[in-house]
């Protein structure tokens, strides 16, 4: 980030001019969009991500996701907390312009709650020095959350239209890959991830 002169700062101060500058130079990530396509971000969220801050603007979000399919099916996450009450948050998996997959935690602001995604404002928290990310798939990363949510393998067969075996093929390989007999132990060894606003995919 390039400093600012302290010549500018005063006269930034001095003429109140204090929107832009908390909005560009703010510590955590930020982010306008317009239907799912970023019309301006600050700093701290091009940063994060790995990109020129002219390189996201006019961009889809789509450049930001593991894949094009966990792009699509978060599209209609978090859209009724935002009609009813204009605000949204989560914790979703990211990733970085040279395809490093990270945690991070999203609260959101809808301008238009009779389009929640029409224009809105984001603010992106990097979660990675207290969640490192582990390699899971999707479909471990929806089973685990489902998990965490107090479902059974059936509830979670039903909710993710698969058979009551795969859902707990998934489990076991969960297990076996965090190296814990349970549940419980693998919701420490992903650091409680679980509940409503972990986004499985």
């Amino acid at each position: 980030m390039t400093a600012l002169t302290e010549e500018v700062l005063d006269r930034l101060f001095a003429g109140r001019e204090l929107a832009e500058l908390a909005f560009t130079h703010a510590p955590v990530g930020l982010v306008v969009t317009e239907n799912r396509v970023i019309r301006d971000c600050n700093l701290a969220f091009a940063a994060m991500f790995g990109h020129g801050r002219d390189d996201l603007r006019d961009s889809t979000f789509a450049i930001l996701y593991p894949s094009e399919e966990e792009f699509v099916n978060i599209r209609n996450r978090g859209v009724r907390d935002l009609q009813e009450c204009g605000r949204y948050w989560d914790e979703r998996v990211m990733m970085r312009k040279g395809g490093e997959l990270f945690w991070c935690r999203v609260r959101g602001y809808t301008f238009t709650p009779e389009a929640p995604l029409g224009r809105a404002v984001w603010s992106f928290a990097d979660l990675s020095d207290t969640r490192p990310y582990q390699p899971l798939t999707r479909r471990e990363r929806e089973v685990f959350a489902l998990l965490g949510e107090g479902k059974t393998s059936k509830e979670i067969a039903r909710t993710l239209e698969l058979s009551y075996r795969t859902v707990e093929v998934h489990r076991a390989r969960l297990l076996k890959k965090f190296g814990v007999s349970n549940t419980a132990g693998l919701f420490q060894s992903l650091g409680d991830i679980g509940g409503d606003h972990v986004v499985g995919g």
